[in-house]
């Protein structure tokens, strides 16, 4: 094994164990403090992948605005900051199962691709490349990445709406 494969699965199995961690604790400031483990953990993994932009991003955007902004809301609300609720649902087999059966099918579906199996390590790039110009066009492009970057865009707009009907809903109680 080469040194980038060791760091990507000590980055990774950080990466998975700190999200487990954020789903699983009873306290909702040790969560927030698990989301920036993760977050870091995610931007450590683009900055293997030569993605350095990317990674400085993840940092700032995620880890600098919204995990500390979630941390300063949960420390100014003065409620019981424990998980009072039941930790499992009546559905959690239901859950696991689609889980498992989600992962086989993308395990599945990426097997089939050449990339998947390759021994080759991460492409050089070229000290005059202009990376950042090339993310933006691959952003915009139709034969790149607009399908998802609209999608993750809509999906974004249908979270916002729904926090502020469930704001709404708490307040009207």
């Amino acid at each position: 094994m080469t040194t980038m494969k060791v760091l990507f699965l000590i980055f990774a199995a950080a990466t998975l164990g700190s999200a487990f961690m954020v789903v699983t604790t009873k306290k909702m400031i040790h969560a927030a403090f698990w989301l920036i483990a993760t977050l870091f953990g995610v931007a450590a993994l683009y900055a293997l992948l030569n993605a350095g932009f990317i990674a400085m991003v993840q940092i700032v955007v995620y880890v600098g605005a919204i995990a500390i902004l979630f941390i300063f809301a949960v420390m100014l609300t003065r409620k019981d900051l424990r998980d009072s609720a039941k930790p499992l649902n009546a559905n959690w087999s239901s859950a696991a199962l689609l889980a498992v059966l989600s992962f086989g099918g993308l395990y599945l579906l990426l097997s089939q691709w050449a990339g998947f199996s390759s021994t080759e390590g991460a492409p050089v790039l070229a000290s005059g490349m202009d990376t950042i110009g090339q993310l933006g066009e691959a952003l915009v492009s139709p034969n790149a990445y607009l399908l998802p970057f609209e999608v993750a865009s809509v999906l974004l707009l249908a979270a916002l709406i729904g926090a502020v009907y469930v704001a709404n809903e708490a307040k009207n109680k």
